[in-house]
């Protein structure tokens, strides 16, 4: 029997409640001034952001491992500022010897960065030397981009693709994986101005939502994945080929559009020199795109509401993995737009592609083979795809609030892992490879608030507050709240800003509009202090019917928990209680409990919320 505790302890009404206000840096405070964002949490009556259509043509050659291309943006300014300069940004830059990283390379890793060999905006030809570009640099217009104006800006460019492939290079010598590879105009938005954060490899991506349609020009052979609808298959495939990819398209059932053989034979591609391959995507914060000619190519699609999406992965043959990948994407598609986060998986595709990056893209993910675990290899998936929602259909700033996608990915990784692998098999799993570490780590870098700039909080300090602690907050505000609430207040957040760009400030709001609550307490408590997890039973007795434990929270996050009675005629009962009990008093609560029998002994269990000091969480009574 588990008896559930849920605020009946201490009732507090949101009248006698303080409406306590939650720091704001001045510029997220100017922005709620200016109105461009609303206390409600919604988009503010004067929000705007700016947007790029871009249209790209690429040439990958498989010989020289180089990737050139030209683009033309039509960048259009919807903010209200002259603007005198753009930034522009590109990722790959960080290869140069030269740039700033998180960690230290290899020599494979580095490589001659970014050469831009023409820049012209709205006619005007600049003279560019990007010999010492870093990853992001600004460039002076010699005409200045009115407010509500639109530019044409005009850029050819080419780059070597590095020999030890991350999150983009190469993967083996005849498979690539081409992520960040053109020059961008950065994020110019309201509480920033432009986005001038180097890219540092640790953390991750900030982007526009911008228009892509992409010519890939690849060599004979080589089959390419990319981001958006396909739109020429006709073109590049050969008859066979085209009906199985076809067929995919209205397929339940894994299909094996190539296998190596087939890809190495001549079989696959169109036998020209070069075959020129075809994108789309709209309203996507980036494009990226991979290409082999030898990778195993699998397809299915799942139907889900109110489309069927598609579902491929490009593999080296022999990876035990990722033969099961198109079934667990399949999966994976309709389970999160099904339960949580219960919205609709909103693009046409998702492609896997073995690499070593464990990395998501918009309709793609570049993921390790794990082969030999196959839970692991899954649950690694689970989180890719799981960011297509934060931060793809959110339009989150990874680089600064790095928790507000990995902490949300982490978080459906455990609820879908639930449903795949059990409740306790997926327990076993966050709380080895997520909690454990952090909580038993007590160096202050592991305490400093969630709120704190994700590039101002190194090594695993960034890694626990991104992906644990923020992880595990939402799970804290899932329990508090109760599954339906919770979903309606998420669904509020998502709803106010799909293809925007929210700040941590508009998810506490929204979530405080969307649950009808004043959860500020809340939110102080878990993202604006040096908290970890540690209860303790300070005290306890019993007296006729009722049993009193006053629990302290040493370590003073407002966690749910189980108390856990053994009487003593040898049963035991579970009772749940919410983050609730610390909401008037968050150092302290009593738990008065009704019983009919005499107790031996109380144990408090945090279960996922694993604390730092186990030893004090029980209390053993004398026999009478």
């Amino acid at each position: 029997m588990k008896r559930i505790f849920s605020g009946m302890l201490v009732v507090v009404s949101l009248l006698q409640l303080s409406a306590q206000e939650l720091y704001m840096p001045r510029n997220i405070k100017r922005a709620y001034e200016k109105g461009t964002r609303d206390i409600s949490g919604a988009p503010g009556k004067n929000y705007w952001q700016n947007k790029g259509v871009y249209n790209v043509d690429v040439k990958v050659d498989a010989n020289t491992k180089t990737v050139s291309g030209k683009e033309t943006i039509v960048y259009t300014n919807n903010s209200p500022d002259n603007l005198n300069e753009l930034a522009i940004r590109f990722v790959n830059n960080l290869h140069k010897p030269q740039s700033p990283r998180s960690g230290s390379v290899s020599k494979d890793f580095l490589s001659a960065g970014l050469k831009i060999k023409s820049f012209i905006v709205n006619g005007e030809k600049y003279d560019l030397n990007s010999d010492d570009w870093g990853t992001v640099e600004k460039v002076k217009l010699k005409s200045t981009l009115k407010s509500k104006s639109k530019a044409e800006v005009k850029i050819e460019w080419e780059y070597p693709l590095s020999v030890q492939s991350g999150r983009e290079g190469q993967i083996d010598p005849e498979t690539f994986y081409v992520a960040y590879s053109f020059p961008r105009i950065s994020v110019y938005d309201d509480y920033n101005g432009w986005d001038m954060l180097p890219h540092s490899d640790r953390q991750e991506f900030y982007n526009d939502f911008n228009d892509y349609s992409f010519a890939i020009t690849a060599p004979k052979n080589y089959v390419v994945w990319a981001t958006g609808d396909f739109l020429n298959p006709e073109a590049v495939l050969q008859s066979e080929y085209l009906k199985r990819y076809k067929a995919s398209l209205k397929s339940d059932k894994l299909m094996h559009i190539a296998t190596e053989q087939e890809m190495r034979s001549g079989k696959v591609t169109q036998q020209n020199k070069w075959n020129i391959w075809k994108f789309k995507a709209n309203h996507i914060t980036d494009f990226c795109f991979a290409l082999s000619n030898h990778y195993v190519w699998d397809a299915a699609s799942v139907q889900l509401k109110t489309k069927r999406a598609s579902v491929q992965a490009g593999y080296k043959a022999g990876a035990k993995d990722f033969e099961y990948y198109v079934d667990w994407m399949r999966y994976n598609l309709d389970w999160f737009s099904k339960n949580w986060p219960g919205v609709e998986y909103p693009y046409n595709v998702m492609t896997a592609i073995q690499g070593y990056a464990d990395m998501e893209y918009p309709m793609m993910i570049n993921d390790s083979s794990i082969p030999d675990n196959l839970q692991d290899a899954r649950l690694t998936a689970d989180h890719e795809i799981a960011h297509t929602y934060f931060p793809f259909y959110m339009g989150v700033n990874e680089t600064r609030y790095a928790f507000m996608d990995e902490g949300w990915a982490t978080t459906l990784e455990y609820l879908i892992g639930i449903d795949e692998n059990g409740e306790e098999k997926a327990k076993d799993f966050y709380k080895n490879f997520r909690v454990k570490k952090w909580i038993n780590d007590p160096s202050a870098e592991q305490d400093q608030p969630i709120i704190t700039m994700s590039t101002q909080v190194s090594g695993s300090g960034y890694g626990n507050n991104s992906y644990v602690k923020s992880s595990l907050s939402y799970l804290a505000l899932k329990d508090y709240l109760g599954d339906e609430l919770f979903k309606k207040a998420l669904h509020h957040y998502m709803d106010n800003w799909n293809g925007k760009h929210p700040v941590p400030w508009d998810y506490f709001n929204s979530m405080n509009t969307g649950s009808g609550k004043n959860l500020n307490w809340f939110f102080q408590n878990w993202f604006y202090t040096n908290n970890y997890i540690d209860l303790k039973v300070a005290g306890a007795s019993q007296m006729n019917d009722l049993l009193t434990v006053n629990v302290a929270n040493v370590g003073g996050f407002a966690i749910p928990f189980d108390a856990v009675l053994s009487y003593e005629d040898g049963t035991t009962e579970k009772l749940h209680f919410s983050p609730s009990v610390w909401e008037k008093d968050q150092k302290l609560t009593d738990l008065v409990i009704p019983i009919k029998k005499k107790v031996k002994s109380v144990k408090l269990d945090g279960d996922l919320f694993m604390d730092y000091s186990p030893e004090d969480n029980s209390k053993t009574f004398e026999s009478s």
